[in-house]
């Protein structure tokens, strides 16, 4: 039996957003089955007209329906919800409740906030089989129409009737209905709105002859278009807002092309452009049917959809698509598409979606005169509904996308010529070449600058007093007066004094100010940098909508750039919101490359007052394409500035002028200050650690060492430093954690002395600035009251090496010349010399093996002792060769999950008898018989052992034909952090040491049980 619900509309939802707008979806629940509609963007009256098929196994069910407000960057706000039981429905009338209007409830139910209605449709289906298979040339030339255009719909819920007149109803319903109530598929259909709050009549001869879907469009219906059309549309209707950001899962392509936006946007979403079908027949992708494109909501959005036959692979056979693309933005430059990818058919098909974003917008100038684009594609995961295969599915999806996406950027390139980024950098000389300030004549800045009504009026009322003075005669001397002072001797004259003073006053002001930024002008543009090394250029355009804080309406503004503790100010303008000034500065080439360019613009208000801040900006070396920066208009920051929208419009160049190796050269200048030799990592190590960061091309590894993160729990992982960040990247049990910030992020650097939670390591703590580095605050520790991020990292291989190399790196990066200070010592305690250049793998899961099986006659609860942090876990540990035995006790993490640490000298596991510290989690099996505990385990001490992390898992499960007896089976894998050619030999050394041990514990514990048994 299945239960068919249309979420139509709702009215007079509340606002949720500060824009006083919301942005409202509907989430369905009937038992574990979930489903929701699209998002409605600020709307207060969404509609929706969206069908769901729920099975129905008990009628005590009810069916939640919740509104809630879809939030971007935080949790989605709860708006309102209804329940309405299944029996309810069944005992209605004909099954039906028809199309009614249900009022939203809060959470809470003494609340009596107003939450607005939503308009449901809800009923039950019946399946009718094919009574009459006789049906006229009519309809089954309609249903042979039908199939060909691909038309499959489930019974729309208005249309449901009781089994009392399913006779009536199959007799009349045409052919195509009958296929299409048997196959339900999910589509839209074009079917009247039932009245509301009204069951359907069930005499209405017009109802049940209506078939289940038609190729008429209602009034209401969308309506296809031609694909200018659409276009003109969209950018008539478009209000300027900003273009949306990549989706968080990764960008797949991104490419300069040699044709303007508009074209490159109908190439590829054209409906008669040939560009799908050579993808198609390059993919071997069958059956493929592109939809118009449509306009609904009254012009609002423009949507299609695509369905095709994807081709079969290794391992999944041939499935079907269906692809829904609609356009979020179009304005004649910059178009933005999204598209949402079901595949039912796969694995788990029916628990998630792929979501991509096509965004195409104008690329930087050439020197040619030709307009490019760049286009870029972005993609996720949105997961419908809770799987243990998460993990398994993103890998898949994201290996799929990347072969399919390299295969699509390969055939546009052979379409459209792409842009070499080499070619713009080249071009560097004659994009500056073209800008030149504009002339400023002394004369005529002075003729602007004084022609007000202050410097005006001040003048006229000079030249009245001067002639009262002239024909005036002077007055006799009274009151406190005498020779040379005459006092004012009215009100009157006391008012035109202060007057007088006050003008007089206001103009010298504005002489100095004048004569003090005549000496300031452009006193850096034109500079050019001396020496080798990282040459930052930066070409100072123009400036647009600056804040005005005169009372003229206008601004004096200026320009201070500063990167790496240099600064360049560029010339005043005076009496200006839009500013020209074609200026280019020259930093000092530098030997450390920038990671920051910080922008700030000043109003000039004279020599001794403090200058007031226009806005502010940063621009980010690490996170940003050097050729993207080429030619960019910079949003500035700031209250004056947002209120504005001001923006800079720079031209900014990165390279390096040195002939010699700059990877080399810079680890040269660090193993001085280290005291330890720096190997130069390969490309593809490199490559490795680019792609887990997100980082430019220029970005090297210096690096890397393995430790633990301490925040609520520690966490195992491994910390990445490179010239310009500090990354850090964990895999645990499937989760994943990964951020990184600057160098300059950093304010301070502290070792704390060995404690029992850091395993008697010593700590390294990390102080980052106010407000600085909160991208990658899911890894601070602490939070303060000022913004200030503290990190603990511990745990290390070799902490003298790390605490050096992140000390040296940190004082050459962040400190002023002034504060460097060379490393207290040259030496290591410890050197460890390598043999090998290790390859950073981080990301590969672990194969595990099963090593060890056998059955205990021991209960399960027993054998939970041996992990539970008391006198048998000590005691079996010691057994097994574990000296200086301790644990943290269990804590959750979430829920029926539980993790704990431990730390151990070994001297079983390693001839070398070298310190263990590990990571435990234990969660219950699935059927609450038993346990698994997974511990993932780092050997410090011992050759090789930064190379590699072992991995152990303990599967207990109690025998239900034998009471008081587990079986127990343990697994092995080695997670290779670095590549070795030892590896098969470290492998089985520590295989052979671990059966021993595992063999010795379980056989102490079997014998512990027996004598408590005894006693």
């Amino acid at each position: 039996m299945k239960l068919q619900v249309r979420v139509l509309e709702a009215r007079n939802l509340p606002a949720m957003d500060l824009n006083g707008y919301s942005d409202p979806y509907v989430r369905l629940q009937l038992g574990k089955q979930r489903s929701r509609t699209k998002v409605v963007k600020k709307n207060l009256n969404p509609k929706w007209a969206d069908d769901f098929s729920f099975g129905v196994d008990d009628l005590n069910e009810e069916l939640v329906v919740s509104v809630l407000d879809e939030d971007k960057y935080f949790n989605d706000d709860f708006v309102g919800q209804v329940k309405v039981p299944v029996s309810l429905v069944f005992d209605a009338e004909n099954q039906s409740l028809g199309s009614v209007w249900y009022p939203l409830l809060p959470k809470k139910k003494s609340s009596k906030k107003d939450c607005g209605e939503i308009l449901l449709s809800i009923c039950f289906s019946q399946k009718n089989s094919l009574l009459d298979l006789k049906s006229s040339e009519d309809h089954n030339a309609s249903a042979s129409r039908s199939l060909e255009f691909g038309l499959e719909s489930p019974p729309d819920p208005s249309t449901c009737a009781s089994p009392s007149r399913s006779e009536d109803a199959s007799s009349q319903m045409t052919f195509a209905g009958r296929i299409a109530q048997i196959f339900q598929k999910n589509a839209d259909v074009a079917t009247p709105t039932p009245s509301i709050s009204k069951s359907i009549d069930a005499s209405d001869p017009s109802e049940i002859t209506k078939p289940i879907f038609s190729l008429e469009l209602s009034e209401d219906e969308s309506t296809p278009a031609s694909f200018e059309e659409v276009m003109k549309a969209m950018e008539a209707k478009d209000q300027g807002n900003e273009p949306p950001c990549n989706l968080p899962g990764g960008v797949l392509v991104d490419q300069l092309f040699m044709i303007s936006p508009p074209e490159l946007n109908t190439l590829l979403f054209a409906s008669d452009s040939s560009f799908y079908t050579s993808l198609s027949e390059l993919q071997g992708t069958t059956e493929v049917q592109i939809g118009q494109w449509k306009l609904e909501n009254e012009g609002e959005s423009v949507k299609r959809v695509v369905s095709y036959l994807k081709a079969p692979t290794k391992l999944i056979k041939a499935v079907k698509g269906t692809e829904e693309q609609s356009y979020l933005k179009a304005d004649g430059e910059v178009y933005a598409v999204f598209a949402c990818v079901s595949t039912p058919d796969v694995p788990f098909g029916g628990t998630f979606k792929v979501e991509m974003l096509y965004c195409v917008s104008p690329g930087p100038e050439l020197p040619s005169g030709e307009k490019c684009s760049r286009l870029v594609i972005s993609w996720r995961l949105n997961f419908l509904q809770s799987t243990m295969m998460k993990g398994m599915i993103e890998n898949g999806a994201r290996q799929g996308l990347k072969d399919s996406f390299e295969q699509y950027a390969n055939l546009l390139a052979q379409n459209v010529n792409p842009v070499d980024s080499k070619d713009i950098g080249l071009n560097k000389e004659q994009v500056l070449s073209s800008l030149q300030a504009e002339p400023q004549s002394d004369w005529k800045l002075a003729v602007q600058y004084f022609a007000n009504f202050t410097v005006f009026s001040t003048f006229l009322i000079g030249v009245y007093v001067f002639v009262h003075m002239v024909f005036a005669i002077p007055g006799a001397i009274q009151g406190l007066e005498f020779n040379g002072l005459d006092l004012p001797d009215s009100v009157g004259e006391f008012v035109v004094s202060g007057v007088l003073v006050l003008q007089c006053e206001r103009v010298l002001k504005l002489i100095s100010r004048f004569m003090q930024a005549r000496k300031q002008k452009g006193s850096d543009h034109g500079i050019k940098a001396h020496g080798d090394g990282w040459l930052l250029t930066v070409a100072l355009i123009e400036g647009v909508d600056l804040a005005a804080v005169d009372a003229s309406g206008h601004c004096d503004p200026y320009i201070v750039f500063s990167s790496n503790g240099k600064t360049r100010t560029s010339s005043i303008k005076f009496q200006k919101s839009n500013p020209q000034w074609n200026e280019i500065f020259e930093f000092d080439a530098m030997a450390d490359p920038p990671s920051v360019l910080n922008v700030e613009v000043f109003d000039f208000d004279g020599p001794f007052d403090e200058a007031v801040s226009l806005g502010q900006a940063e621009i980010n070396f690490v996170r940003s394409n050097i050729s993207d920066l080429a030619d960019v208009w910079i949003p500035l920051q700031g209250k004056l500035a947002q209120a504005c929208q001001s923006k800079l419009h720079l031209r900014i160049f990165l390279d390096h002028t040195g002939s010699g190796d700059v990877v080399r050269d810079y680890l040269n200048k660090m193993e001085k200050e280290v005291g330890k030799k720096m190997n130069v990592r390969s490309p593809q190590t490199n490559s490795a650690f680019q792609k887990l960061f997100g980082l430019p091309r220029e970005e090297f590894l210096i690096n890397d060492f393995t430790c633990h993160l301490k925040r609520k729990m520690p966490l195992q992982g491994r910390l990445f430093l490179s010239a310009r960040i500090v990354g850090f990247y964990a895999s645990l049990f499937g989760n994943k954690t990964k951020f990184f910030f600057l160098w300059e992020d950093i304010e301070d650097i502290q070792v704390l002395p060995p404690t029992l939670a850091s395993m008697g390591s010593p700590i390294i703590v990390m102080t980052l600035r106010p407000g600085r580095g909160m991208d990658a605050r899911i890894g601070a520790k602490t939070h303060d009251e000022e913004g200030r991020l503290k990190f603990h990292f511990h745990s290390f291989v070799s902490f003298n090496v790390a605490q050096k190399t992140i000390m040296a790196l940190w004082k050459a990066k962040s400190l002023t010349p002034e504060q460097k200070v060379q490393a207290v010592e040259e030496e290591s305690e410890q050197k460890l010399q390598s043999e090998e250049s290790g390859l950073f793998l981080g990301v590969d899961d672990v194969r595990f093996a099963e090593v060890y099986s056998l059955t205990l006659p021991v209960p399960v609860s027993f054998f939970m002792e041996l992990f539970g942090g008391g006198e048998l876990d000590r005691k079996a540990m010691e057994r097994a060769g574990c000296q200086s035995y301790s644990c943290s006790p269990w804590e959750s993490e979430k829920d029926d999950v539980y993790e704990r640490q431990t730390y151990y000298r070994d001297k079983r596991i390693s001839r070398y008898r070298g310190e263990v510290t590990s990571t435990q989690q234990k969660s219950l099996v699935p059927d609450k018989n038993g346990w698994l505990v997974e511990e993932v385990m780092t050997l410090h001490g011992v050759p090789l052992g930064d190379y590699f992390n072992l991995h152990l898992r303990y599967q207990m499960e109690e025998l239900a034909s034998k009471p008081k007896t587990t079986y127990v089976r343990v697994y092995f894998g080695i997670e290779w952090l670095k590549s070795s050619r030892h590896q098969k030999r470290v492998t089985k050394n520590i295989l052979v040491n671990l059966q021993d041990r595992l063999k010795m514990i379980f056989g102490f514990l079997e014998k512990e049980y027996g004598s408590k048994q005894v006693t």
